[in-house]
């Protein structure tokens, strides 16, 4: 029989998945409370007495997040592989989960747009009403975001050579096209802690720097969360979890990746190019 078939509840087979009781949505909110509390103590300075957390908390947060996405995922790859309760219906339920969880996060980055052209289009006198605002070293579009907009263009191809290979029962087709996404998106990443690194202005030197930082930071967090996950699906694919007839979760990261890619896309287009090339000019009204 191909759906699995559960009998827990109400005595009756039906192939839809009772999720047994999960510690792991309780202790992943206080693992991003801790992050998110991490980064504020960082960004602000905060010291308690004279101990400075500095990154100390942003380390611990990121560490918390990372063991409730390891031990998490291996409830959901027991439940698919050993107990294989991700039934046909199941999956539709799954499907669209993940497609209203994309459809939220758009909305998240959306909120980052509407700050960056409303400081954009409307520039205050705090920052001299021009766009970018004066004595702002901005970063170089053609350059460093350039590269970047480049590799992660290569990794959306990587990724769907995978998918390519999964639906042919490729299995080294689609370790090695997982392996060189990880790898683009661990370069990605690192391209982007050096420009940082040089970056000419700080987080809060301008609205342009907050929104800058807020936005492309955001996303460069996305790409390690979606490294993270093509990391399992590149160990899950190692071990054959992946058929042409059950792969949806390689297709959730693959969705996710090509999310991400869009988004960047976006970023580059709208914040390096137009708001760093196009300076928008508006004069005071007379007092």
């Amino acid at each position: 029989m191909s759906d699995f078939l559960e009998y827990s509840t109400t005595g009756k087979p039906h192939p839809f998945h009772i999720v047994r009781p999960s510690i792991w949505p309780l202790v992943g909110a206080l693992a991003a409370g801790l992050l998110a509390t991490g980064v504020l103590l960082y960004m602000h300075g905060i010291k308690l007495g004279s101990f400075d957390f500095g990154l100390k908390g942003v380390v611990v947060g990121l560490s918390a997040v990372a063991a409730v996405m390891f031990f998490w995922w291996k409830d959901v790859i027991f439940e698919a592989v050993q107990e294989k309760a991700h039934s046909s219906v199941a999956k539709v339920g799954l499907r669209y989960g993940m497609a209203l969880f994309i459809a939220s996060e758009v909305m998240f980055f959306v909120a980052f747009f509407w700050a960056f052209f409303n400081a954009s289009l409307f520039p205050q006198e705090a920052i001299g009403f021009t766009w970018p605002p004066q004595g702002m070293q901005v970063v170089e579009p053609f350059d460093l975001p350039l590269l970047m907009t480049m590799i992660l263009l290569l990794s959306g191809c990587t990724v769907t050579w995978a998918h390519h290979a999964i639906l042919h029962n490729s299995q080294y087709e689609a370790v090695k096209a997982l392996g060189l996404t990880v790898m683009l998106g661990m370069c990605f990443l690192a391209l982007q802690i050096y420009e940082y690194a040089h970056a000419h202005f700080g987080f809060k030197d301008t609205v342009y720097a907050s929104a800058f930082f807020m936005a492309t930071g955001f996303h460069g967090f996305h790409v390690f969360v979606g490294t993270c996950f093509l990391v399992v699906c590149y160990f899950r694919a190692q071990k054959g979890h992946f058929t042409a007839d059950s792969h949806f979760g390689f297709e959730a990261a693959a969705w996710y990746w090509h999310f991400v890619d869009v988004v960047w896309l976006f970023l580059f287009l709208c914040i390096y190019f137009w708001g760093n090339v196009i300076g928008v000019s508006h004069i005071p009204a007379a007092g």
